[in-house]
């Protein structure tokens, strides 16, 4: 999903591409998981704001963000301060989603299936999600280059 996007959409562009899972990584200097395994997601989420602050103002940039910066406000006050900035949230089904993510290291968030996880997620951010996002795709159904033409077409680039 968004880490293929981010990156076609930032290669067709000319755009740098910044992960803030990445850049995350980097500034902890251990993995997700680790950072959430010996700090907890409270820690995580310290790092994130700190990061998103740092890259907010970038121009020229495709930020690939973590589903979770909407847990902190603050995180999108940033982003949006840029007027340069548009927050894109690609959606998907709850079966897609959890097909694309099996496998990875993305540690849960609950201890229950991924599936209920999922939907419990996806219920507690809904709201802040469609208040942040400046454009919806829905990519259940389309491939990522068709996502990529949807978004350029709707911010007329």
């Amino acid at each position: 999903g968004k880490t293929t996007v981010s990156k076609l959409l930032a290669d067709e562009l000319g755009y740098k591409l910044l992960s803030t899972d990445a850049l995350i990584v980097e500034h902890a200097d251990a993995s997700i998981p680790e950072i959430v395994k010996k700090n907890g997601w409270e820690r995580f989420r310290t790092i994130e704001k700190e990061v998103i602050s740092e890259i907010a103002e970038f121009d020229d940039c495709i930020f690939d963000c973590g589903g979770g910066i909407v847990e902190n406000w603050e995180n999108i006050i940033a982003l949006k301060k840029n007027k340069s900035t548009k927050i894109i949230l690609l959606e998907a089904n709850i079966n897609t989603i959890a097909e694309r993510i099996q496998g990875s290291d993305r540690p849960s968030l609950t201890s229950k299936s991924i599936v209920t996880e999922i939907e419990e997620v996806l219920n507690k951010r809904r709201k802040l999600y469609e208040k942040a996002a400046d454009i919806k795709v829905d990519t259940s159904k389309i491939n990522p280059l068709e996502t990529v033409k949807f978004i350029r077409a709707k911010l007329k680039i």
